[in-house]
């Protein structure tokens, strides 16, 4: 039974992407900021296999312990199903023995996933059909978003600059003119997917054939992207209250320090407090802070864009700015920027979680 006067939050998290460790760590952190009083919580796991099971997800059992990533696996508490129809509850648990047993309705889902299946759009589908409010993007900005080559179009559109690159689809190599454009070093990756699974920096032409494999094993569409010298550079948005506009929040500069090539997945998750150093705010002049902050807006519109977004930059040592991609539902654990920068802007991620929830509900599903 919803108990009186709360709003009945679904968590949802795990899924089927390579980032399922870290969406478990971000809905711990997000569990552990819900006020009790306020939110009642419904903690839905997605098992690798994509089962769905209500759990009793706590913020402990969804930490990171001795440098193991949680999971969720059939085990992890009862299945669950979500049925994509606006007239009936949308949550059904499957007993065993038993027929489905319907939940009370929720109020609003908080899909806590990063990557494919949770990020890209279709999960957010599923939640237009049953009519069910959600946190974040809608369809077509999670698709686009999670789409580095779409990214760079829209925002290219947009007069936001972007560094050179090169789309490989299925079969596709780079041409002599492609590698004397683009240079070495290169960064290859996966055109859907993030937390910098499958990235190889690349500064030998004979080691790129190697490293398409590697990316192509997460998606067979690749980009190749000439390496920007500069500083990494990150804003957070979050969508105007009421009809306000897009918010930008303070700017993070990110410095990898220890042995690692690039901002890759250990120094962002594993080892950040090691590898790592971070400026929040980033030491720019405040000509090039604002300059960021503006394109950042401008892509979360150029997207259309909801509920939040981390938009990351390059900023070279002569002060140009390059957009680097957008992510529409960025991690949410105790080292990730996003709720780092909104606590320097003010908003500290109880808050911060808060806001999310209630832009959720005013919006509601449709198209706006």
């Amino acid at each position: 039974m919803t108990t009186p006067g709360k709003t009945r939050v679904a968590i949802v998290f795990g899924g089927r992407s390579p980032e399922h460790g870290i969406s478990c760590v971000s809905a711990g952190s997000v569990l552990g900021a819900l006020d009790p009083d306020e939110f009642e919580v419904v903690p839905v796991g997605i098992t690798r296999a994509g089962q769905w099971v209500l759990t009793n997800g706590t913020a402990e059992e969804l930490a990171i312990h001795a440098r193991q990533l949680p999971e969720i696996t059939a085990a992890s508490g009862v299945d669950l199903v979500l049925r994509a129809d606006p007239t009936g509850n949308g949550l059904l648990v499957l007993e065993p023995g038993e027929g489905p047993r319907a939940l009370t309705d929720v109020d609003v889902v908080f899909p806590v996933l990063h990557g494919a299946y949770g990020e890209d759009g279709t999960i957010q589908g599923m939640l237009e059909m049953a009519g069910i409010p959600y946190v974040g993007a809608n369809v077509f900005a999670s698709a686009a978003a999670m789409d580095k080559e779409f990214t760079k179009k829209l925002c290219a559109a947009e007069g936001i600059p972007v560094g050179p690159y090169v789309v490989l689809r299925s079969g596709m190599t780079l041409t002599e003119e492609d590698k004397e454009r683009l240079g070495l070093p290169v960064f290859v990756k996966p055109s859907r997917a993030g937390s910098s699974f499958g990235i190889s920096k690349v500064d030998d032409w004979a080691k790129l054939d190697e490293a398409v494999a590697v990316a192509r094993q997460i998606d067979p569409k690749v980009l190749v992207e000439g390496a920007i010298v500069g500083r990494e550079i990150e804003c957070g948005v979050l969508e105007g209250e009421a009809a306000g506009s897009p918010e930008a929040s303070v700017l993070a500069e990110v410095r990898v320090v220890a042995d690692h090539d690039f901002y890759d997945f250990e120094a962002k998750y594993i080892d950040s407090e090691q590898s790592c150093e971070y400026d929040i705010p980033a030491g720019l002049p405040d000509q090039v802070t604002r300059q960021v902050q503006e394109y950042a807006v401008r892509a979360f519109t150029a997207l259309d864009c909801a509920g939040l977004a981390r938009v990351d930059f390059f900023v070279t040592p002569d002060l140009r700015v390059y957009l680097n991609e957008i992510n529409t539902m960025p991690g949410f654990t105790p080292s990730s920027m996003f709720p780092r920068m909104w606590a320097a802007s003010g908003l500290e991620y109880p808050k911060l979680v808060n806001r999310l929830i209630r832009t959720a509900l005013r919006r509601g599903t449709g198209l706006h």
